[in-house]
């Protein structure tokens, strides 16, 4: 691309912040991909997220124009692009959202307007290449034809390059239930004039063709949804809009897609340079190269807004996406070690200047990404093995198809999506059974759905009140009055969530659980069993619906609880800098969770803490504890101010403009939790466990106050106990060694034992076996002392037969049937005998079942006197199969 042409990806960017602050548009920061507080949703996938408590009323705008771009990610729920990206030209996982909003203050006139002015004036895009759409009307719905948005168009375009759109398309909801409104698209045609002049390009706008593409929606939102699927309207009516800024990026620069711009390309050349291989080359390497620079820029700015690879929930999306991107270039960029970190410097070209983020937070993303590429190229190494063998099996059978439940496994299990299984069976002549894999996708699909499924209640308004105002910092108990409440169903339970007009519960959030209490009334209590925040709505979860909805509450909240979730909270922070004090300013809290039995707190660092510095960061906070630090508490500081004081925030959260701040000596964060008056009032702190929970990632677990006695007293109890034992107590340590080492001993004893035993046993079994067809047949319920060595004898007597041989072993264990079926590999390579087939057809003989592989197969089962019933069944089998060989 020549940048003398065209406007590079970030000019752009900034051309449309500085459009908008010209019309008077607060220009805010991007909100952190992952969301905290929003149980709906576990990724930002619109740049209305941010602004959602504005929208549904529970919260007031910092402005009412207001202008950004925002950092979204869709790969998972309804918006799941997923599959497509680097498949076709514009479909990417994170992607960059420009947007101007209005809450209340201009309309549809204004909004359409200037978005012609800035495409049209500003950007200079050929008039004649652009297209609307506005909604058609819907009567099911009682909403008529959008005239107000296409008198508007009229005023830019001619009629045929305005279209009605219909419900699907230009009828924006924010869910199932809220805040919504029709929607104006616009769509620029890309094609060279000779597709133009051959099919009209109104024809194709929502076709998806790739380059008649859309690339702003304006919304109007002017309607609520409510649970019944009616529509009211809205006191006050808004816009949001959106545009991708890829694709934005790709009109500009006139290029076929959005790849080859340079938000992209320097990220795909510096793929090209590591693995060698030439970008236009195939197909096949292309698209592995747009998954790997669209996957890598989403993961580098997960772990930057403090989102891991992990098991569950977001990070396991963050962890699918970095191993989607693995397996491609492992497959088709033929890449076996982890390079993905050496990106790092071409993504932070592309987006250094608005998002300084990366810079800062290069070397843990880098750390991060390299074993978790590291630690799946081992698992897909697995995976191919495994795989090896279902091929080899599959050929070996009378047709040459895999099942779908294995392929399945194989996705669920090693993260093998179904096109990659499909790709390596396709170049063996085989194929998936296709319609089994779905069914078992749809079964986990339906368990996920069914475990996840909420019934969700309108809410009841009693009183209009706009303070739902937290006085929790000052009070433990108060009179408060119902505003709101609505009913929800999950998993067969019911529950309540009440809105009161003020509260002393502490909603949980920041890592810290809510609170629990009750509210009273009539000398009637109802027990308040959580608290949280919900879309800037604290939420109070009650099993009963209070009689007297316009009672007067006393709200009291568990003192106990309180008091013990202080004392951790506080001790979090004293933890932290104790942390950065022993072991380094690298150390960042990663993330908490402040509980009233313990605390967890993750922070960044690459090895495990040796003995001394656990109790190095003991001490060090223990000495604050006793050094009684008052807490020092600043409410509403502005944050610049509160950067001045050096106060630590945790990444990956928005803060606003007037944060708290917490300080305890040298100690200094932003913190929205309940804290002790002073250190003195936690008693004392222990750490119990320390571990690696990510890549780079550690995690403390502690216990402080009574707790921390507790656990004193256990240990002090245990010592007690283990001494008394001995006779001499003051050599308690002594004594332990010499009990151990003497244990040692006598296990080595009793292995000599057990495989004197074993030789006595085989030697049994080959003098009472018989041969069938030249096979030996070996047999035996073995004693109960081997019965956890049966595996290890049915291998010694294959490897010691001279012959073709197969022997079944069974054995008693606490009162359970172990039985074990071993082949010849002749035998089980040519299909003579199958030891999963035998083991399965005998295994309702103890009550049990099993499996294995072809050449060796166990089953357990519940009745061991079956057991030489199983024995004999499996050698009436074996001696039919060999007859007929």
């Amino acid at each position: 691309m020549d940048r003398d042409l065209y406007m590079t990806a970030s000019e752009i960017r900034k051309s449309f912040l500085d459009f908008f602050e010209s019309k008077q548009h607060r220009i805010v920061a991007s909100a952190p991909m992952v969301i905290k507080d929003d149980p709906t949703l576990m990724f930002t996938n619109a740049g209305m997220n941010q602004f959602k408590d504005v929208f549904l009323g529970n919260g007031k705008p910092l402005a009412n124009r207001v202008a950004n771009t925002q950092k979204c990610l869709r790969v998972s729920g309804k918006h799941n692009d997923l599959e497509e990206v680097g498949h076709d030209s514009y479909h990417h996982t994170m992607f960059e959202m420009l947007g101007n909003w209005s809450f209340g203050d201009y309309f549809k006139e204004e909004a359409i307007n200037w978005a012609w002015e800035y495409l049209v004036h500003v950007l200079k895009i050929d008039k004649d290449c652009i297209y609307a759409s506005i909604f058609e009307g819907d009567a099911a719905d009682g909403v008529a034809r959008d005239t107000e948005a296409y008198d508007l168009w009229r005023t830019h375009l001619p009629a045929h390059r305005i279209i009605n759109g219909n419900k699907k398309d230009n009828f924006w909801e924010m869910g199932e239930s809220g805040p919504c409104g029709p929607c104006s698209e616009v769509h620029v045609d890309l094609r060279d004039a000779a597709e133009k002049a051959a099919v009209p390009g109104e024809t194709l706008v929502n076709k998806d063709h790739p380059e008649v593409i859309e690339i702003w929606n304006l919304v109007f939102i002017q309607y609520n949804r409510l649970a019944d699927g009616s529509l009211v309207s809205l006191p006050h009516r808004h816009v949001d809009t959106g545009m991708g800024f890829e694709r934005l990026c790709r009109v500009i620069q006139q290029k076929k897609s959005n790849y080859d711009t340079d938000v992209f390309q320097p990220i795909i050349l510096k793929i090209s340079e590591l693995t060698g291989v030439r970008y236009g080359a195939a197909e096949s390497s292309d698209i592995a190269m747009r998954v790997v620079a669209d996957h890598f820029r989403t993961i580098a700015f997960a772990i930057c807004d403090g989102q891991l690879p992990s098991n569950n929930k977001a990070g396991y999306v963050i962890r699918r996406i970095l191993r989607r991107a693995v397996r491609y270039s492992y497959t088709f960029l033929d890449k076996k070690e982890p390079f993905m970190g050496q990106l790092m410097d071409a993504l932070r070209s592309t987006m250094d200047a608005a998002f300084p983020e990366l810079a800062a937070r290069q070397d843990l993303i880098q750390k991060v990404v390299r074993e978790e590429e590291e630690s799946f190229l081992r698992t897909l190494a697995t995976g191919i093995v495994l795989l090896d063998k279902i091929i080899q099996e599959t050929k070996s059978g009378e047709y040459q198809v895999v099942e779908g439940r294995l392929a399945f496994e194989l996705y669920d299990t090693f993260g093998f999506p179904l096109d990659l299984t499909e790709l390596i069976l396709k170049e063996n002549g085989l194929v998936v059974n296709r319609k089994e894999f779905e069914q078992e996708m749809a079964a986990q699909k339906a368990r996920a759905r069914n475990a996840a499924a909420v019934e969700t209640d309108d809410w009841v308004v009693l009183q209009e009140d706009d303070k739902e105002e937290f006085i929790g910092y000052d009070f433990l108990e108060a009179d408060v009055q119902l505003v709101k409440y609505r009913k929800v169903k999950a998993k067969n339970s019911e529950l309540f969530q009440l809105v009161f007009n003020v509260t002393p519960f502490y909603a949980e959030g920041g890592g810290q659980v809510g609170d629990s209490g009750y509210i009273e009334a009539g000398r009637k209590k109802y027990a308040i069993i959580d608290t949280k925040r919900e879309n800037n709505l604290i939420i109070h979860l009650s099993r009963q619906l209070p009689e007297d909805l316009a009672a007067t509450f006393k709200a009291v909240v568990d003192g106990d609880k309180r008091r013990m979730v202080a004392s951790h909270h506080t001790a979090t922070h004293l933890l932290h800098k104790a942390l950065r004090s022993v072991l380094g300013d690298h150390v960042e809290q990663k993330g908490s969770l402040v509980h009233p039995d313990y605390l967890r707190f993750d922070f960044s660092h690459f090895q495990k803490l040796t003995d001394e510095e656990i109790r190095a960061v003991e001490h060090a906070v223990n000495r604050e504890i006793r050094m009684n630090l008052p807490v020092n508490e600043h409410r509403e500081l502005p944050i610049s101010k509160a950067k001045e004081m050096g106060a630590m925030a945790l990444f990956g959260e928005k803060y606003g403009d007037v944060v708290r701040a917490i300080r305890f000596g040298e100690s200094v964060e932003l913190c929205g939790g309940t804290h002790v008056l002073a250190t003195g009032q936690i008693g004392l702190f222990r750490i119990i466990s320390e571990a690696s929970v990510a890549a780079g990632i550690r995690r403390i677990e502690a216990v402080v106050a009574d707790k921390a006695e507790a656990l004193f007293d256990a240990q002090t109890d245990l010592l007690k106990e283990l001494g008394q034992m001995f006779r001499n107590q003051s050599s308690l340590r002594k004594n332990v060694e010499g009990l151990l080492n003497e244990n040692s001993a006598l296990a080595k004893q009793m292995d000599t034992l057990r495989q004197s035993v074993m030789q006595i046993e085989k030697r049994s079994i080959s003098d009472a076996a018989k041969t069938v067809k030249g096979v030996v047949l070996m047999q035996a319920v073995v004693k109960p002392s081997l019965v956890g060595n049966m595996k290890d004898l049915a291998f010694q007597l294959r490897g010691e037969c001279d012959h073709e041989m197969v022997a079944v072993l069974g054995g008693d264990v606490d009162g359970k049937a172990q039985l074990s079926v071993i082949v010849s590999d002749s035998l089980a390579e040519a299909g003579v005998l199958n030891a999963v087939e035998i083991i399965r057809a005998v295994s309702p003989a103890i009550q049990g079942g099993g499996g294995g592989q072809k050449f060796f197969a166990t089953a357990g089962g519940k009745n061991p006197s079956g057991l030489q019933k199983a024995i004999d069944a499996a050698l009436v089998l074996i001696e039919e199969a060999l007859q007929e060989k």
